[in-house]
């Protein structure tokens, strides 16, 4: 796996997620995701990302996401990212 496009791909997938209302990602809770991206040598990636509590119910958000080519090492140890949010909807890096 190329980790510097994956992580590139990753890193602006979840920049289109921080756009989104705290509200649309807490929809994400106990709903794991799983979509793919082309990344620009042609190699096909899958990003897995989902919402939990980071603490405490109703508080701050985490969102976690991962991806990785399906291969086999890459697949059990994938490049991840993720982000809080706050209550207010603050995104805390």
């Amino acid at each position: 796996m190329n980790k510097a496009e994956a992580t590139s791909l990753l890193e602006e997938f979840l920049a289109g997620l921080k756009k989104h209302s705290r509200e649309e990602l807490v929809g994400l809770l106990s709903n794991p995701i799983c979509i793919e991206k082309t990344g620009k040598n042609g190699a096909v990636y899958q990003i897995e990302y989902e919402a939990v509590w980071d603490n405490e119910p109703g508080q701050v958000l985490r969102i976690i996401a991962s991806i990785d080519d399906g291969r086999f090492l890459s697949a059990l140890l994938p490049v991840t990212s993720g982000f809080l949010v706050a209550p207010s909807g603050e995104i805390i890096e």
